[in-house]
């Protein structure tokens, strides 16, 4: 049982800082389309534009995973992988 608690908490340690490394290259994706003029609507690029904002704040605060999460719909939104 020691063993699998162990393994459960040095996973869930090791996976954050991979999840925290994510972040800034999704919003680098991100900001590259919006660069590039894409053919949304405006609500959409409303929406793309608060959830970029939402992903980084989420990201500085530490909620790596929430932020993976949030810029993945961005990326959705956009079209981009």
């Amino acid at each position: 049982m020691k063993r699998i608690a162990i393994a459960a908490i040095l996973t869930a340690f090791l996976a954050g800082p991979a999840l925290a490394g994510q972040c800034p290259v999704d919003m680098k994706k991100i900001d590259a389309a919006l660069a590039a003029s894409p053919q949304i609507s405006a609500a959409q690029m409303a929406e793309v534009t608060a959830l970029r904002a939402q992903g980084e704040t989420q990201h500085k605060g530490g909620q790596h995973g929430a932020s993976v999460k949030t810029l993945a719909k961005a990326k959705d939104i956009l079209g981009i992988m």
